[in-house]
Order: C-alpha cells, then sequence, then structure tokens
C-alpha cells in the first residue's frame, strides 16, 4: 500500500527519517560519555522504545505509570519515572511494577518520601528515588541546593528507598551552579550521588556543555515537530512525523479547510503562529481549529489546492498528536511498511 492510498487524517512516520534521529542522537551521546534515557511519552510505542535500546539507551523515562506498565508489559526492564507518586492506588501499582522491572522515579518533597518508604518497605522492595531540581522550570523540584541535600538524606535514611541522585528540567545553564553546590554538600556529608539527569529536546546538541549531568533524557527528538525545527534541534528534512490531511472545503479564495481539527493535532500553540505548518504550501496559514476541521489562510500562496487535494503537516508538538491516534503508520519512500498501535496512549494515570 502507498501513502497516497491512506484515508485521512493519519499520522505518518518516515522510517528513514525516524532510523537516522534515533541513531544519530545516540552516537553524540556515546561520543560525550552521556547516558540515554529517552521520553517515550512522544511516541507511546513500545516498538520504537525497543529501537532506542537497541541503539544503546540505557533504558526509558515515562511520565506516567500507566505508561511505564505498558512498556514493562513490552519487556522494557528499564524505566524511570520523574514525577511525584502520591496515594495508595498509584502506590500499590508502583509497588507491582517494581516486582517486574528496574524502576526509580523522583520526589521533591518529604510527603512524596514517605509515602513511597512505606510502600517500599512494607513490600520488602529498595526502590531508587532521585531529588527532583527546579532549575528554572518553575514546575516541581526543591528550590535550592541545600533543600536538595536535605531531601536526598532523608531519602538515604528511609527504609526502602536509596537515593538515586538528582534530576531536573530542562537543562538550562543554571543547572551548572545548582547541581555543582547540591553535589558537594552531598560528598561533604559523604553521600555519594550516582546520577545526575538533565532533558529537553530543544537542547540536546548542548547537553555536553553540562559536565554534571550523566544521564540524558529527550523525547521529540525521533519525531521532529515545529518546537523543535524553531529550538534548532532539527531540520525541516529530519521531521519524520507529518499529519496528512484532505482539503475539504474552499468556501473563499483564499480560505481552505481540512480534515484535522483540534481533536488531530490539539490546541498547543507553543508560542508558535498558527497549529502546523503544511509542507506543500508552507505560505499558509492554520489560522483556526474546532473539533474535526482546521481552517487555513491561503492568501500568501502563489498556488491555491483544490478541493480533494491532500496536505501533509508537520504539527507544532508532536507529542499531544501521538495522544490523538490509536495507530500510527510506518513508511518508507512513500510505501507503508508497517503499522504501529500507540499502546500507551490515553494512560493519564
Amino acid at each position: 500500500m502507498r501513502i497516497d492510498d491512506l484515508d485521512t487524517p493519519t499520522v505518518v512516520i518516515d522510517l528513514d527519517r525516524l532510523e537516522a534521529n534515533i541513531a544519530r542522537f545516540q552516537a553524540y551521546l556515546d561520543r560525550h560519555g552521556i547516558a540515554n534515557r529517552p521520553h517515550i511519552k512522544t511516541h507511546k510505542i513500545p516498538q520504537i522504545a525497543q529501537m532506542q535500546i537497541a541503539a544503546g539507551a540505557v533504558g526509558i523515562t515515562c511520565q506516567k505509570l500507566g505508561e511505564a506498565e505498558v512498556m514493562a508489559d513490552a519487556g522494557i526492564t528499564d524505566i524511570f519515572l520523574p514525577y511525584n507518586i502520591l496515594g495508595a492506588a498509584k502506590l500499590e501499582r508502583l509497588v507491582a511494577l517494581a516486582r517486574r522491572v528496574q524502576v526509580s522515579v523522583t520526589a521533591d518533597s518529604p510527603d512524596v518520601v514517605t509515602g513511597l518508604g512505606a510502600a517500599m518497605s512494607g513490600a520488602g522492595l529498595e526502590l531508587p528515588v532521585l531529588v527532583e531540581c527546579d532549575t528554572g522550570m518553575g514546575r516541581c523540584g526543591v528550590q535550592t541546593p541545600a533543600e536538595a541535600a536535605e531531601l536526598a538524606f532523608q531519602i538515604a535514611r528511609t527504609a526502602g528507598l536509596r537515593f538515586g541522585g538528582l534530576m531536573t528540567y530542562p537543562s538550562s545553564p543554571a543547572i551548572g551552579p545548582f547541581m555543582r553546590e547540591a553535589v558537594r554538600l552531598l560528598r561533604e556529608r559523604g553521600l555519594p550521588v550516582e546520577r545526575v539527569s538533565g532533558g529537553g529536546t530543544a537542547g540536546m546538541w548542548h547537553a555536553h556543555e553540562h559536565p554534571e549531568v550523566t544521564e540524558y533524557r529527550a523525547g521529540m527528538y525521533v519525531y521532529g515537530d515545529r518546537y523543535t525545527l524553531r529550538a534548532g534541534a532539527l531540520r525541516l528534512e529530519e521531521c519524520a512525523m507529518s499529519v496528512l490531511t484532505t482539503v475539504v472545503s474552499r468556501p473563499t479564495p483564499d480560505r481552505g479547510v481540512i480534515d484535522g481539527g483540534s481533536k488531530t493535532f490539539s490546541s498547543d500553540l507553543l508560542g508558535l503562529e498558527g497549529y502546523g505548518l503544511i509542507l506543500e504550501y508552507p505560505e499558509a496559514r492554520i489560522v483556526n481549529l474546532s473539533e474535526e476541521h482546521g481552517v487555513v489562510d491561503f492568501s500568501q500562496c502563489a498556488q491555491k489546492p483544490a478541493i480533494g487535494e491532500r496536505v501533509r503537516v508537520l504539527p507544532n508538538h508532536c507529542c499531544v498528536v501521538s495522544n490523538l491516534f490509536d495507530e500510527v503508520i510506518g513508511a518508507r519512500r512513500g510505501e507503508v511498511e508497517t503499522i504501529w498501535r500507540v499502546a500507551a496512549r490515553g494512560t493519564v494515570r
């Protein structure tokens, strides 16, 4: 089957580009002695995670327990969950996961540490816990190196837990001073730091500029999107994901409508203008989304599409597109080669 035979809207992954992206970033990290722990929330597909591990990744990163459970079911045995896990239901699932695979998590407060310790010690397990540090994101994370050290010592003295290192997102210039001071405070008191986990696709080619970082988490590099394009992480010819759509209406000479709306692309703008880049008409702008319609301004295009024409859209944010489709098409040079089920989509808990 050829791509031209596919119904729309559908997500198409260029397999040559996907494979090249996995190999290129792995080679970069290998060259600089940094462990690769890719974030699978971008693709949510066990087969791609296995490709990343086969290329040299030490394990994977998941953002939710549901993702981790799917990946464990697929035979992946080293999983990092950089998320505060709270509540009896989630802790019970975490214990079950830790019985099956090597898992590590993060914490940024004594409350999280206490819950993790009670669950793990009660199960007779030991769980590596990294301290999440806020080095500028303004989301989760302890606020100072002193707080990081204090929480690390609480982890180390809690039954059922082992201090696993430090974690932050994204890797930025602030990471150096913060991590150096935290590591100094810990080593002065005899607590080694075995792992410093950084991440972020936007800054992935600068990972080697942070000598404190021992492993790196990036996700979007496998697919690419308009955000990674703007960040300079990938070039347009390296982006592997596109969404195939059909022009279903041309109500005015300058306006068109494609059969992809917010249920296809999401409403993420990420500071960009418009909701995606139409590859065949780069001067066009997707100016508005309803659930099943994408409204396109073609006024700046010398040539304009006809009703029924199929166009490929590079989305603003590939991760959310993955979570909106049950399956994606893997193609090579216009021919469909595989269909992957997005096995971890919808796993929001």
